[in-house]
């Protein structure tokens, strides 16, 4: 099943047995925004589609397979601000991660990071208003990198524009999470406190929001956005 975001009432969509959000070989993601939205086909973009002003047409990279990775048993150093860098066909943008809420979450992005896990994946869903959604290897919307992580999030977690977080199948707990993550477009994307949250966008959320145009009325995009590299760096 798919790592899909539910409406604020709705939980993530329920994925396959053994397949941790984005730990195994499939994953779901976080709602769809404004209400209730049936799974979608997650099919690829054209090789090339047209890209719109400020973004530049790219090829649909090839799908990459699913990880078999041994989770990371290292931690961020708290003491330290980390950043994380996407560049991406559409510009870059980049977001501070939140090590002391999310310990766990944060090491892994890193980790994953550092093994170009990330490069030259796409974003595979785009809701308008709402969220835009990446880090599966595999460009469907089911794929992780074969292990999952906890850092169940506070009561009062508020999934405000900017934000990323982690996204999880409905039969994980909250705060689960693989290498699929979303970052909220709209002014507030209404979730329960069930999506670990690791960082905040410090630049270039005219670049979120310009990607978050992207997509149709059945959240697909309707040009290939590619992350094309994504590093994590601490001062």
């Amino acid at each position: 099943m798919k790592l899909r975001l539910l409406p604020a009432v709705l939980l993530v969509v329920v994925a396959g047995a053994g397949c941790g959000g984005g730990g195994g070989t499939k994953t779901a993601a976080i709602p769809a925004g404004g209400g209730s939205s049936p799974a979608t086909s997650y099919t690829s973009t054209p090789a090339v589609a047209a890209a719109p002003a400020a973004c530049k047409a790219v090829k649909a990279p090839k799908p990459k397979p699913n990880g078999n990775l041994k989770k990371p048993t290292t931690k961020l150093d708290a003491a330290k601000t980390w950043t994380a860098t996407v560049t991406t066909n559409c510009g870059t943008f980049a977001f501070a991660l939140d090590v002391r809420q999310a310990p766990n979450a944060t090491s892994s992005i890193a980790y994953l990071a550092g093994k170009k896990f990330y490069d030259h994946t796409v974003f595979h869903r785009i809701v308008p208003s709402f969220v835009i959604q990446g880090g599966d290897p595999t460009g469907s919307g089911s794929g992780g990198p074969g292990y999952s992580t906890v850092d169940r999030p506070p009561k009062n977690a508020s999934y405000k524009q900017g934000i990323v977080a982690m996204a999880k199948t409905g039969s994980e707990p909250a705060g689960a999470a693989g290498s699929q993550f979303f970052v909220v477009t709209g002014a507030d994307a209404g979730l329960p406190p069930d999506y670990a949250i690791v960082g905040k966008v410090t630049k270039g959320l005219g670049v979120v929001k310009r990607i978050g145009k992207l997509g149709d009325q059945s959240e697909q995009p309707t040009t290939t956005v590619e992350i094309q590299s994504f590093r994590v760096r601490g001062r």
